[in-house]
């Protein structure tokens, strides 16, 4: 009886994906990673050397990882053993272990391969430590997450972190130039087809062989050529490459903060648009546009945090998408007002000398005195109410007697916080005046 992939003219065999069948066979075929495997590469320098440490490859998806990991062990002669912390436990690390050590003693050394490894807890991780000290495994984990948060560090202490690039268009376009190859014909596609489809890839080389499979499937040989319109209709295309829990979620807030205190309102929109686009929840945005009001522009433009705050307030009443426009509105107003973070400075100094000082007391001129025995102890004594002096001001010194008077807050001279520095020079003047320095 044959079965439906041999009606198919399939063989007994199961049909191989684009991007399985176009795996490179070595290193050096590894496109878009050359300060790794290129002549000059990290790994090229290992291998030249007849030695493979253990490593961590961090890159995004789609760039070569397993792929990497599996002609590593190819060419240092080493047995090759995959599992995904996805879907592996403590019995198969066991298994791996034991699999390794029985290895060892016929001589042959063993590359284990754990994808997504920062999905191993904290005792699974420490699991493989005496296994790669005493050299019956080779560790090679891959991780699409920042390790420095994601692995323990006794892990990072013993492994190599090689760091994979987000494949640019050159690299892919060298994958699709293959896909011709092993086709032998053409990609079906005009010129600026090509392009939109190097973009859909966002980067991932494996996704991209994926959407290249799907143009050669809809279109037979002889076919008409897509142009970009019946392209978006021949595949599908994925949302850019966002996780709301990991390392894209704080590189684009990171990155939208940067280009606002940077004074860049072009670049704060982009990014804005990157994470909305992503599907990033606006009422975080909002939030952190309220931060940065604060935090960047403080006292410079005090107008900067009711612009924040009324983005957060329109975008509750409206939703999306209308109330985007005002994420964006708050966005281009904080970028475009003058900064200063002198408050957030004064405020970090004051709460640093705050626990430095302790429980001093305030200086009993400033104190309530509600009571016959606290007015016998002066409290309140010789304190001058301010809008009875002269330009309603005392001069008098607020701090404890045993740390005299202190300065943090130190303005700029831009923005609002011109005007309140010109009004704290005028104190300060006064006070010396007067006897309160």
């Amino acid at each position: 009886m044959t079965t439906l992939f041999e009606q198919a003219g399939f063989g007994a065999e199961m049909p191989r994906p684009l991007a399985d069948r176009l795996r490179p066979q070595r290193l050096s075929d590894v496109v878009g990673q050359d300060h790794l495997v290129g002549p000059e590469g990290t790994l090229t320098r290992m291998l030249a050397q007849g030695r493979i440490s253990s490593i961590i490859l961090w890159g995004p998806p789609g760039t070569g990882k397993t792929t990497i990991a599996r002609l590593l062990a190819g060419e240092t002669g080493l047995a090759f053993e995959q599992m995904s912390a996805i879907f592996s436990g403590v019995a198969d690390l066991k298994k791996a272990f034991e699999q390794a050590k029985i290895r060892r003693e016929q001589g042959r050394g063993t590359l284990l391969f754990v994808d997504e490894i920062h999905r191993f807890n904290k005792s699974q991780q420490d699991s493989f430590l005496p296994f790669v000290e005493d050299g019956t495994i080779t560790l090679v984990g891959a991780t699409t997450e920042n390790p420095s948060f994601e692995l323990n560090g006794a892990v990072l202490s013993r492994a190599q972190v090689l760091v994979l690039n987000r494949l640019d268009e050159a690299a892919l376009g060298k994958l699709i130039t293959r896909a011709e190859m092993n086709e032998k014909r053409a990609l079906p596609v005009t010129a600026e087809a090509r392009a939109a489809l190097i973009a859909m890839a966002d980067g991932d080389g494996r996704y991209l062989l994926n959407l290249v499979e799907e143009v050669f499937a809809a279109v037979a040989e002889g076919g008409a050529v897509l142009d970009t319109d019946a392209l978006a209709r021949a595949v599908q295309k994925r949302m850019p490459l966002y996780d709301k829990s990991a390392d894209g979620h704080y590189n684009l807030i990171s990155a939208l903060h940067k280009s606002v205190r940077g004074s860049d309102p072009d670049a704060a929109l982009y990014y804005l648009a990157r994470m909305l686009t992503a599907g990033e929840d606006p009422l975080f945005i909002a939030r952190r546009l309220v931060r940065m009001a604060n935090e960047d522009v403080g006292l410079a433009d005090p107008e900067a945090i009711n612009q924040a705050l009324a983005a957060k307030d329109t975008y509750e009443f409206l939703g999306s998408p209308e109330g985007e426009l005002a994420l964006a509105q708050a966005a281009v107003y904080i970028a475009t007002a003058p900064k200063s973070n002198a408050v957030y400075k004064a405020f970090k100094t004051a709460m640093a000398r705050a626990k430095e000082t302790g429980s001093l007391a305030p200086p009993k001129i400033i104190l309530n005195a509600p009571t016959k025995l606290m007015k016998q102890q002066d409290y309140g004594a010789g304190y001058r109410y301010d809008h009875d002096e002269p330009d309603a001001f005392s001069g008098q010194t607020y701090f404890p007697k045993a740390m005299g008077r202190e300065s943090y807050y130190n303005p700029p001279d831009r923005g609002f916080e011109r005007e309140v520095r010109r009004r704290l020079e005028h104190w300060a003047r006064l006070r010396k005046e007067r006897g309160g320095a």
